[in-house]
């Protein structure tokens, strides 16, 4: 079965936390569908860079879901959790143990749903307590059981490459670290 994510967009979302995981899935031929929470495919995000969704939300089926990721930034984060069918479809996911992730201040959405009591978890420093429940790590990202955090765009490149080994296998994920130079990559000369 094919893997699918869908990545949750809101105005004053973070860039660079939501494109650099999405380039490194796609890169892994994993499909990814960016989804506009908003009634318009147009977002800004919270540097004024302004990205076309692939989906509005209520034009979606999430069936196919393997996976959930919401990219931090604010205000973003704030809609996200207000978005009252974004926060259903979660808690649905979470029931049928499907992946969720998220960096920055959106794993905030997942304590505030009550996902992430008992569970190991981070996020941007400052939003802790709005994780209710988590058990807090100060780890770049945090992977316990199906839910996925990351504490902030440093580490979206590293997020974006532990959502391939979940969903694909270390393998890839190792391959496309080595491709794209990251620093802790096994870096031969050709």
């Amino acid at each position: 079965m094919s893997k699918k994510v869908y990545t949750f967009l809101a105005n004053g979302f973070e860039e660079v936390e939501c494109l650099a995981v999405v380039d490194l899935l796609r890169r892994a031929n994993i499909e990814v569908v960016m989804v506009s929470i908003t009634n318009n495919k147009y977002i800004t995000g919270s540097h004024r860079i302004t990205v076309q969704a692939d989906a509005l939300f209520d034009e979606t089926d999430f069936s196919d879901a393997s996976l959930l990721f919401l990219p931090g930034g604010m205000p973003g984060t704030k809609y996200l959790a207000a978005h009252e069918g974004l926060t259903t479809l979660i808690k649905n996911c979470h029931k049928n143990k499907k992946y969720l992730a998220a960096i920055c201040a959106a794993p905030i959405v997942y304590g505030e749903l009550h996902l992430l009591s008992g569970k190991h978890a981070t996020c941007y420093p400052g939003f802790e307590e709005k994780c209710m429940g988590a058990i807090m790590e100060k780890n770049g990202v945090v992977t316990d059981g199906t839910i996925i955090t990351a504490r902030g765009l440093g580490f979206a490149i590293d997020l974006g490459l532990e959502l391939i080994h979940i969903l694909e296998n270390e393998e890839l994920s190792n391959q496309i670290k080595s491709a794209i130079q990251h620093p802790n990559a096994s870096l031969t000369e050709k």
